[in-house]
């Protein structure tokens, strides 16, 4: 990299970035301190970087080198900008500031394919990308589905429908070089000045230093696939006193619940019928742990929730024949991980269910941008073969479609010409023909066209809100999106009452758009609320950050597992009347059946006119179970069975700018301190070699020798 020169000053604390001023990075004499790296440095503090990926075959995303990455910094605007960094600018490596826009397949891999680049910061595009954008796959989780050369051919590989046209599949591309997301238009507006102070072309020719350069670490540790790295675990778990992990899997738990209670430590009886309700809750982006996952995950599971609340509130729930368990599978994103370890789990003996128990399957997909009223409803042509088979999954549609009449939700089917969207379904019919159907705001290709990306956001399910309205207010404020969400739960919630052989009328059953708007705004705006703090453990309101992300990573449970547990409990729980101990402990309260019930001391929401809380205890059938991948528990890192995504440890990750001299410059400055250290060197010789010459004590003048 390049050594720093001139002078920059730091911004103060709490302020995010000094906007520069003349000539230097920063105003004279704001610097907080007298530390020489804050009078150099501007620190960018709100980045997102991209990080290394890895599977059975592959490595996925980028990093920079050992002592991070340097280049002068170039603005890139529109695509003719690039020449300049490709070809005629006389300081290159560059670092681009790159234009949200123009971050796409092309132009990312014109710049994969130079030396000229040493990386990349992207600017947010505002507003979103009109044409769409998604760094994902055409055809996501390809060959970890049902479909295979082995079960329906002819659907393998999206041969029949290409799911995601938009999806370019940057998200699945090595680069060499750091690329960083800068989320603060402050902290873009720093840089821009910056480069417009130092390093604009002036009349042609190229701009004179100082020139302001950016430095980008995030070095990973992790190479080459999960197999590799995994080894390197085993091996430093196995020799090394302090084992330096380079890897972890991608792991977290997924989040159920059943209408009536079952012993989760035993087994559910074979005869017991049981309809599984499932739906995903994680996203992903090419950025890391930027995943907003509006449409591709929040959208549906939040409908999840409020179906399971409005079938709660119905009077014989009880007395069904049949149980509904409620599903939410973490890591679906990265090749099915959470359905894939349940259904593991159920043929393993190590779930409460088994196979055998599943009555039928309904899935939640991404249902928030509806065309008109229409949901689609998605069934497996191979399974539809079967004659059994397919007398359940029309059953299984009829009621669906029957439980539509009189509300804003038309239900049509998608044929039987098309396989299943990817979906969490597909884990379980690998495993068993079982009734199932998806339910899709898409007939054929997504509605989303920012799948799996940074801008699937409230904006994209259109979500708004009136100006002026505080947090309060727009926590309670009843969007259209929720109107619509409410409508898609209330029959989903009928349907399943139906299901579970329930014989009463249901226009009672109904889903409170209240309460989705609620979690919308939880899940998508602002974690940290008045009802997600009112809902959770006193011990838990850390995980309620800012802006929710819907990313599975390593560490668990990441916030959106906590938060989707405890508003299914909320939703669906009881109020007991237990004290703090006695709810902590159901082991020594009597009548507890905690083989039955899950028991959480919640904070409760603030007293009236008081700063104390009112907290009490719920009781709900709410369970977490594993969602690691069955290959790290197989120890088969190179499955091709089971999703083997890991990602890479790393030390920092961070960006700053400063100014950098000429080459010319550092050598004459080098030059003039090596001159200096050998005159120093010499003077100290000399000096110490003529010492009884240069220091002798003079002779006293009075005193006379005999």
């Amino acid at each position: 990299g390049f050594p720093p020169q001139g002078s920059a000053v730091s911004p103060p604390p709490g302020s995010g970035v000094l906007p520069p001023g003349d000539g230097a990075l920063g105003a004279p004499g704001s610097c907080q301190g007298n530390s020489v790296e804050r009078k150099i440095y501007i620190p960018l503090n709100k980045t997102a970087p991209c990080v290394r990926l890895l599977n059975a075959t592959h490595q996925i995303g980028c990093q920079s080198s050992i002592s991070g990455d340097t280049g002068v910094i170039h603005v890139v605007e529109k695509e003719e900008d690039l020449n300049w960094v490709l070809a005629d600018g006389p300081h290159p490596p560059y670092m681009i500031l790159l234009d949200g826009n123009l971050f796409n397949r092309k132009v990312l891999m014109q710049l994969k394919g130079t030396s000229r680049v040493s990386g990349l910061a992207v600017s947010i595009a505002k507003p979103n990308p009109p044409q769409g954008f998604s760094p994902g796959l055409k055809c996501p989780n390809d060959g970890f589905g049902v479909y295979s050369k082995d079960y329906g051919p002819q659907y393998a590989h999206c041969n029949t429908t290409v799911w995601n046209p938009v999806g370019s599949g940057l998200s699945y591309e090595d680069f060499d070089f750091p690329i960083f997301l800068l989320e603060d238009a402050n902290e873009t507006q720093v840089i821009k000045q910056c480069y417009q102070d130092h390093n604009v072309p002036r009349d042609g020719s190229g701009p004179e230093y100082p020139l302001c350069a950016m430095q980008l670490f995030s070095h990973m540790h992790a190479v080459t696939s999960t197999v590799t790295c995994m080894r390197r675990n085993s091996i430093q778990n196995t020799f090394s006193i302090n084992p330096e992990t380079v890897c972890d899997p991608l792991l977290d738990y997924n989040v159920w619940s059943t209408l009536q209670p079952i012993n989760s430590s035993g087994k559910v009886d074979r005869e017991q019928e049981v309809i599984i309700v499932a739906t995903r809750i994680d996203s992903h982006s090419f950025f890391w742990n930027i995943a907003p996952g509006a449409e591709s995950a929040v959208s549906s599971f939040v409908t999840h929730l409020a179906a399971a609340e409005a079938l709660h509130k119905a009077s014989d729930v009880h007395s069904l024949q049949r149980n509904v368990m409620f599903t939410f599978f973490q890591g679906e994103t990265f090749d099915y991980i959470g359905s894939s370890r349940m259904v593991y789990d159920m043929e393993k003996d190590k779930f409460p269910l088994r196979l055998d128990n599943i009555h039928s399957f309904v899935e939640l997909n991404q249902v928030a941008l509806r065309n008109g009223s229409v949901l689609w409803m998605h069934t497996d042509p191979v399974s539809w073969m079967n004659e059994s088979v397919q007398t359940q999954v029309r059953n299984l549609l009829d009621i669906l479609s029957n439980s539509s009449v009189g509300a804003n939700v038309t239900l049509q089917e998608a044929g039987y010409s098309q396989p299943l969207p990817p979906s969490s379904f597909q884990r379980f019919l690998r495993a068993r023909h079982i009734p199932g159907v998806v339910l899709t705001d898409h007939q054929a290709a997504f509605q989303n066209r920012y799948y799996q990306s940074m801008y699937d956001t409230p904006e994209n399910i259109r979500m708004q809100y009136p100006e002026g309205l505080s947090p309060e207010e727009t926590l309670e404020y009843v969007t259209d999106t929720a109107k619509s969400l409410a409508e898609v739960a209330t029959v989903v919630a009928r349907a399943l009452y139906r299901l579970a052989g329930g014989a009463n009328n249901t226009s009672a059953i109904q889903a409170d758009p209240k309460t989705v708007t609620r979690m919308l705004y939880g899940f998508l705006i602002k974690m940290n609320n008045s009802w997600f703090q009112s809902i959770i453990k006193p011990d838990l309101k850390g995980i309620l950050g800012d802006v929710p992300q819907h990313y599975v990573a390593v560490s668990s449970p990441v916030n959106t597992t906590y938060l989707v547990h405890y508003v299914l409990a909320n939703l669906t729980g009881t109020v007991v009347n237990l004290t703090k101990e006695e709810c902590l402990n159901p082991d020594k309260t009597p009548n507890a059946e905690k083989e039955l019930y899950d028991y959480a001391w919640v904070q409760g929401s603030l007293d009236p006119n008081s700063t104390t809380r009112v907290p009490y205890c719920v009781r709900s059938t709410v369970r977490l179970s594993k969602a690691l991948s069955p290959a790290f528990e197989l120890r088969q890192w190179g499955s091709t069975e089971y999703s083997t995504w890991t990602e890479s440890r790393w030390k920092e990750i961070r960006a700053r700018i400063f100014l950098v001299a000429s080459k010319e410059l550092e050598i004459i400055t080098l030059v003039v301190g090596i001159a200096i250290l050998v005159f120093s060197l010499l003077a100290t010789h000399f000096i110490n070699a003529k010492a009884d010459v240069l220091f002798s004590i003079p002779r006293d003048p009075g005193a006379v020798a005999y």
